[in-house]
């Protein structure tokens, strides 16, 4: 089983213009998140539609690739990525280029999830605690996921899923455990080519979450679990919590 990682990355953000170049103690934030996947996985690029970007990654001795500037989601983007880079993998892991502080061992957990040569498609998800409060469980910008007993993603939704009958929601944290979606995929190339084919689906252009057009289309999503929170990167103020975090 051989990997390569594509780290989608655009330069325009209305948040955070220029976000993968903001500086994170002499590093662009791009570089901290590749040396991070690089350490679990020999072969990583960075996959952009900006020129500003490719010659940064090239700048620290990265790999990287132009892409589109009209790819609806980073999966389509990885997918052109993929066949410009034109070397052949068995799977394609993809990691958000605002995730500086992804662990290695969690690259491992979702490769670990190819292997069955049945799974199609892997996740991340990270289960909630009883000390977290209701305003993280409920946060829309942190989807929740329902899993069946073969470790599959049931469905994923900016609600909170499932819904506790009979409980008051202050309870809910206490009998239920409820998982959080990080949002780091690994597809089989022959999979990652089949659902960059796909309509939006119903389900996706409600929730505006692309995984559902997956599961609406018949295929199945593994799921790796994590203990450890990410910490994306979306705003100017998010940078600043991070590079306190790192300092």
């Amino acid at each position: 089983m051989n990997f390569i990682a594509i780290i989608p990355a655009r330069y325009a953000s209305s948040r955070f213009p220029g976000k993968p170049l903001a500086d994170m103690f002499g590093k662009p934030m791009i570089q901290r998140v590749y040396e991070q996947v690089q350490k679990a996985i020999d072969e990583v690029w960075v996959a952009t539609d900006d020129v500003r970007l490719y010659d940064a990654v090239v700048a620290f001795g990265g790999k990287s690739v132009m892409t589109s500037v009209n790819h609806r989601s980073g999966t389509d983007r990885i997918n052109e990525a993929y066949n410009k880079i034109g070397k052949d993998f068995n799977v394609i892991i993809n990691v958000q280029g605002d995730e500086p502080f992804i662990q290695p061992h969690q690259v491992e957990t979702l490769k670990a999830c190819f292997d069955s040569e049945q799974v199609e498609l892997a996740t991340l998800v990270k289960p909630f605690k009883k000390e977290d409060n209701l305003e993280l469980l409920s946060n829309p910008n942190s989807p929740k996921v329902v899993i069946n007993k073969n470790s599959e993603a049931i469905y994923f939704s900016r609600s909170v899923i499932p819904y506790i009958r009979d409980t008051a929601q202050s309870e809910w944290l206490n009998k239920h455990t409820f998982f959080k979606h990080i949002g780091m995929y690994g597809y089989r190339s022959d999979v990652l080519a089949d659902i960059t084919k796909l309509s939006p689906s119903p389900l996706e252009v409600a929730e505006s979450l692309e995984q559902l057009r997956w599961i609406e289309n018949g295929y199945r999503i593994r799921v790796g679990y994590t203990d450890i929170e990410t910490i994306g990167i979306y705003t100017p103020v998010d940078m600043e919590r991070a590079l306190k975090l790192l300092k």
